[in-house]
């Protein structure tokens, strides 16, 4: 898979912009603040129609303008598509391929996959539970993108719940109404919950080979048994793993938590208050990557997370577009050359860097001078 196009119109500070691309690795280069990491921002969008830098679609579109467009041109297994999708903020976004619309924007999500790499990336491991899920949930839908119908679902109920817990507390309305009205929404809660939790629990079982073996490479004198992720409940599940024994477990949980949840107004159960557990050390000798390790050790973690998700996908059986955005600036020398020669060989690698001396040599291709609102190719 790789992109062969990029348009943009009213996307961050491009007015406009069209750039041709090609497999193999392209590295935008250019001071901070010119634009570069917009243009690889773009192409992530398409894919996951979230931005990797900002939570909200406002600032994704270019100050004095009412919207933004991004449309790629994709070859996926010698076809073209062209995909687009047009970003309101505050109303709807649209979603086309080849021009026809889509009858969800969320239709778009996982055509094209990518997979980040960003000096934002060292919140995985220092940052709140709320980053690693995020990661998770990401990856998930990548990989299986009718749920991102599924997280939409589990987001609306989550918002609708607590609004209806909220205003439990002010003692106001008909009692017995309010617990009916809650019992509807726990089985909401639970069911789509149940599906999100399943879905995490696997990919983390799945996703753990490939982050030890990913360790072992890039942190030095590592083994592949030195990293271990581990998915933490906001419960326990007592040994439920299908989706319909947590579907029960969940329900007995809010059971047994409502009092509580109608003192606090706030949903107390429910896989937004996961966690996924990041663990380092040898032998039975693991301790919290957060609080216990070193600033090198937390880069290795958080590169084997990225690496072990861009693994995953290509066993899955498709290459994703790596974008490896003004990482190499963050890395010491081992790491940066360790992580270049990881991903020569993807089938396309978008690098962007302040300056070209911090693209690896390992990592030659075609280079855009990026600065002043213009996209120059190299000759």
């Amino acid at each position: 898979m790789h992109v062969t196009h990029l348009t943009l119109h009213d996307f961050r500070s491009y007015e406009s912009a069209d750039v041709a691309l090609e497999p193999g690795v392209t590295a935008f280069v250019g001071r901070n603040g010119q634009g570069k990491t917009n243009l690889v921002e773009a192409i992530d969008y398409l894919s996951r129609l979230q931005s990797h830098r900002v939570a909200a679609d406002a600032p994704l579109v270019r100050a004095g303008a009412d919207q933004a467009v991004v449309r790629a041109a994709v070859v996926k297994d010698g076809r073209t598509a062209v995909l687009e999708v047009e970003i309101n903020p505050g109303r709807a976004n649209r979603a086309r391929i080849n021009r026809s619309p889509l009858p969800r924007t969320r239709e778009l999500v996982g055509l094209v996959r990518t997979v980040v790499f960003s000096p934002e990336d060292l919140a995985l491991v220092k940052g709140d539970p709320s980053e690693r899920r995020r990661f998770l949930d990401d990856l998930m839908v990548l990989r299986a993108p009718r749920l991102a119908g599924t997280r939409a679902d589990y987001d609306r109920v989550l918002k609708q719940r607590n609004s209806l817990l909220k205003s439990s507390r002010t003692g106001r309305g008909d009692r017995e109404l309010l617990l009916s009205t809650l019992t509807v929404w726990d089985d909401h809660l639970a069911r789509t919950g149940s599906e999100i939790l399943a879905e995490r629990l696997a990919l983390t079982d799945a996703l753990q080979p490939y982050v030890g073996k990913a360790y072992e490479t890039v942190a030095r004198g590592a083994s592949r048994d030195d990293a271990v992720i581990a998915y933490r409940p906001s419960f326990d599940l007592d040994g439920a793993t299908t989706q319909p024994e947590l579907e029960k477990a969940i329900h007995a949980e809010l059971g047994r938590r409502q009092r509580d949840e109608l003192d606090r107004g706030v949903s107390l159960v429910g896989p937004h208050r996961d966690d996924l557990l990041l663990s380092i050390g040898a032998g039975e000798q693991h301790l919290p990557v957060k609080g216990y390790a070193s600033h090198g050790e937390s880069w290795s973690f958080a590169l084997a997370l990225r690496l072990a998700s861009y693994d995953l996908l290509r066993a899955d059986g498709d290459d994703p577009i790596l974008i490896l955005d003004d990482v190499f600036a963050e890395l010491d020398t081992d790491r940066r050359d360790q992580l270049a020669g990881l991903v020569a060989d993807a089938e396309q690698v978008l690098v962007t860097a302040a300056v070209g001396a911090d693209v690896p040599v390992v990592l030659a291709g075609a280079r855009f001078r990026v600065g002043g609102g213009e996209v120059t190719r190299d000759e």
